[in-house]
């Protein structure tokens, strides 16, 4: 596992994935099947891991963190990043603190929390997380009300963000205000789109911005290291006609809820055996599951 500071080059490099976790039949974090879905990745040459929302960070216990994250550092290649998530809680990211200072990640993504907040009261809560893990961190915008611009330019340029994910959903990617000031304040290269394969070519066209991260990498993971690359190779013919064969999946993802439809596409797919979700979360439907393995299958084996 890759242990020096994240870069820029490691950013725009490799698309950045965001897996399932796999569990058995108890819940527990499944080593194997992990390695599967790790090891399918790798060999699509996608180098970086990011485990938040699809892994279903936000519902972890503390009791199994650090056996996750030792599991991770297992499962990963030599030169693969692995970026684990915090939070969302600020009680629980500041207890996850304590057991991460047993490893070597560079960074750590901090899961957004939404409700009961204030865009004071998120720089606070970030600036003691960075100050006891001793790292900087992923910010992760994914709401208006989260943080404002002038909050993250402070922690970028306080040296506290490693980089950034930016993923408020748009109804239209290239009309996007907060992202449009974000990038005037903010040196893009340092942000990341964060919704997947659909806004790419906005998001790295008109805003400038550096990489992506997705969960559907975690299917096909060879066709969206060739998204990022027609992208940036200015070949945007291309890159919309591999967005088209993602649409399928993503569509469902969208209609569905996107965690449990990835979670269920890894194991229809044949991939690995997911295992059940963490409760919070249910199964798809017997209906729901015909369409994403349909869809799954279609886009490993087109």
């Amino acid at each position: 596992m890759q242990t020096r500071p994240v870069t820029i080059n490691d950013l725009s490099k490799s698309v950045i994935a965001v897996p399932p976790m796999a569990r058995d039949s108890n819940l527990k974090f499944c080593l194997e099947e992990n390695r599967k879905i790790v090891g399918h990745i790798e060999e699509g040459h996608v180098t970086t891991l990011l485990y938040g929302g699809n892994a279903n960070f936000y519902h972890i216990a503390l009791s199994e963190y650090g056996e996750i994250l030792s599991g991770l550092v297992e499962v990963a290649a030599e030169n693969t990043l692995v970026i684990p998530a915090v939070g969302p809680a600020y009680g629980t990211m500041m207890d996850q603190a304590e057991v991460l200072k047993d490893f070597n990640f560079p960074t750590v993504m901090v899961l957004p929390q939404q409700g009961l907040t204030t865009f004071a009261g998120v720089d606070a809560a970030i600036r003691k997380f960075v100050e006891k893990l001793g790292k900087p961190i992923v910010l992760y915008i994914k709401y208006d009300n989260y943080i404002d611009v002038a909050g993250a330019k402070r922690l970028v340029e306080d040296g506290l963000v490693s980089w950034i994910k930016y993923a408020i959903v748009r109804d239209d990617p290239a009309v996007d205000p907060y992202l449009s000031e974000l990038v005037n304040e903010v040196n893009p290269d340092l942000i990341v789109s964060g919704i997947g394969e659909q806004p790419v070519i906005e998001h790295l066209r008109d805003f400038g911005i550096t990489g992506f991260t997705a969960g559907c990498v975690c299917i096909r993971p060879e066709l969206s290291d060739e998204l990022l690359k027609a992208v940036q190779a200015g070949k945007y013919d291309i890159a919309v006609n591999v967005q088209k064969i993602f649409r399928p999946l993503e569509d469902l993802r969208n209609r569905i809820n996107p965690v449990r439809v990835l979670h269920e596409a890894v194991a229809l797919a044949g991939i690995a055996e997911t295992g059940p979700h963490l409760p919070m979360l249910s199964s798809l439907t017997d209906s729901e599951k015909a369409e994403v393995k349909a869809a799954a299958v279609e886009l490993l084996n087109p």
